[in-house]
């Protein structure tokens, strides 16, 4: 039996209206009941360590007046103005007044514990505060790129997202990627960022000097952003066929 130009038309207009919209399924977020989504298990949190060519900047805090001359710096609180210093290939940092100290494979906690430890040698008072200088992570893609600071221990993926000002909806939610350094070299961890499993999962957390890449949905191109421009583009595909079919009778 053979379908009329009508109804093959309004075939392909149910068709595309099932499926040219976005949809909380789609882009929604922390989504708890749906069964397609891919369910993560928790993984604890862990540690930035500090690797080769990171910036550390690094805090005297002491009575010593002599000291205190020497690195008035020592004695801002403020990053910006102090110099930092940068962990060589053999794994250690000079300081002033400390050569070749190792701090490579180290928490900030564990390298202030070793720095503090050498430096109460010179110094019996001398307390040490240390911090990273590259705090930093990096987004691209389909998202508002740039880079941006890692502004406290335990920034999440959604923090990092919203510095960005937060996901375009052609933005591929099912294969996010997450680029990060590690001992055996930089591993692309990929996922998916609608189910809520992703609390504290093993891609839920930033760390300094990754890379968060965001891809184009490639179905975005099929899809409107609302059934208001939807209803347009219907509008508009009706009045072409039906001049189209006016001018071939």
């Amino acid at each position: 039996m053979k379908v009329s130009n009508l109804q093959f038309f309004i075939l392909c207009i149910v068709l595309l209206t099932s499926t040219s919209c976005y949809t909380y399924r789609n882009t929604g977020l922390l989504q708890e009941n749906n069964r397609k989504l891919p369910v993560y298990e928790t993984s604890d949190y862990k540690k930035y360590k500090i690797r080769i060519n990171d910036e550390i900047i690094y805090r005297i805090i002491t009575i010593d007046e002599t000291v205190s001359k020497i690195m008035p710096a020592s004695a801002g609180s403020s990053t910006q103005n102090m110099l930092s210093y940068r962990v060589h290939s053999d794994g250690t940092v000079d300081l002033p007044f400390l050569n070749r100290v190792p701090v490579e494979g180290l928490t900030i906690e564990e390298a202030e514990k070793t720095v503090g430890e050498r430096m109460r040698q010179i110094i019996p008072d001398a307390e040490i505060k240390l911090t990273l200088a590259n705090k930093t992570f990096t987004v691209i893609g389909d998202i508002s790129s740039g880079i941006f600071p890692v502004y406290k221990e335990r920034l999440t993926i959604f923090q990092a997202i919203a510095l960005s000002g937060d996901l375009l909806q052609s933005g591929d939610r099912r294969h996010v990627r997450i680029l990060r350094e590690s001992d055996e070299g930089t591993k692309i961890l990929e996922f998916d960022i609608r189910p809520a499993s992703i609390i504290e999962s093993e891609y839920y957390y930033i760390y300094p000097n990754d890379i968060v890449y965001i891809r184009r949905s490639p179905s975005s191109f099929y899809k409107v952003a609302n059934y208001g421009s939807f209803l347009g583009l219907i509008t508009s595909s009706i009045t072409l066929f039906f001049t189209v079919l006016y001018y071939t009778k």
